[in-house]
């Protein structure tokens, strides 16, 4: 019976499809695990547990001082954007119009030349002429002429004539953004967040971090779990009693006030700086063999 060579040592000259398997070579998936995950009660911006939370359209929980500070931030950022592209504006129209004022001047002084000046002006072409249309190396306008362009050269060979390439500034948008999902948000699209925290006196002697229950089923909500914030009340349930009941009935379970449809706001789980969010919670990592070293070069690893 023959052997099964791909699992045993040889002499090949190329690494067989198990030995590459045992040198990590490949795209290695896993599973990213609890400490690797931001947890449903941390802010998104600061990453600890937040304090005033208040959630976006979009499902996405900060810290009220931490939203606000971003914003206030974006909001001084586009100020200064809009100040620099109006004074770019400013400039460019004061270059335009000083440039069509020596144009006008270079063509009086030409008109001038041309019927005052002691140099005829020729209209054969065979003569040389300089790009104001005088002829002749001796002429007083075109020696100040070429004084001028040597005066304003810009020569990238010599350091002191090397060309200065313009900035250009272009309209910046005036919208603010979310940090996290980067659509449009704006301060009154916000909305508290209130979770019902478990009061029992077995929590409070077992454990010292805070846990959320949900209102209705009284199950303490976690990171596994996917859900639901009220945007006319903030109260926060989980997904199934928010489709069993707020879904059906148009009204929150704690205060009695009615919602809609398009009030019931899915709450981002997972995700943190370096990882995505949602259920893609996987982490990628592609190695390659080095060229008889027999190691694997790593490229950096990349979440999904």
């Amino acid at each position: 019976m023959p052997q099964r060579h791909s699992k045993n040592n040889n002499d090949l000259a190329f690494f067989t499809y198990d030995e590459k398997r045992k040198l990590g070579y490949g795209t290695q998936k896993e599973r990213l695990g609890k400490d690797s995950i931001k947890p449903f009660d941390a802010c998104c911006l600061c990453l600890k547990p937040f304090i005033d939370p208040m959630s976006c359209q979009k499902g996405h929980v900060f810290c009220k001082e931490c939203i606000l500070e971003c914003l206030l931030a974006q909001k001084k950022d586009i100020q200064r954007k809009l100040a620099s592209h109006a004074a770019q504006q400013k400039q460019e129209k004061e270059e335009e119009e000083e440039k069509l004022m020596l144009q006008k001047a270079k063509e009086l002084d030409a008109f001038d030349q041309q019927n005052h000046g002691a140099v005829p002006q020729y209209s054969d072409r065979n003569y040389s002429r300089d790009k104001n249309g005088f002829h002749g190396a001796n002429s007083v306008k075109v020696t100040s002429y070429e004084e001028e362009a040597l005066r304003t050269m810009k020569a990238f060979w010599l350091p002191s004539a090397t060309p200065a390439a313009a900035v250009k500034v272009d309209a910046p948008d005036t919208s603010t953004t979310c940090p996290e999902g980067r659509e449009k948000l704006r301060l009154k699209t916000l909305f508290p967040v209130h979770f019902t925290e478990d009061t029992s006196e077995q929590k409070k002697s077992k454990a010292l971090d805070r846990t959320y229950l949900c209102p209705s089923c009284k199950v303490t909500l976690t990171n596994t779990m996917s859900l639901v914030a009220l945007s006319s009340c903030g109260h926060v349930f989980c997904k199934k009693c928010a489709d069993r009941f707020m879904a059906v009935d148009k009204v929150c379970l704690v205060c009695n006030k009615p919602c809609k449809e398009r009030n019931l706001v899915n709450l981002e789980k997972g995700g943190t700086g370096f990882a995505g969010h949602d259920d893609h919670l996987e982490a990628t990592d592609f190695k390659h063999l080095g060229s008889g070293s027999g190691l694997g070069l790593v490229r950096p690893a990349t979440k999904t």
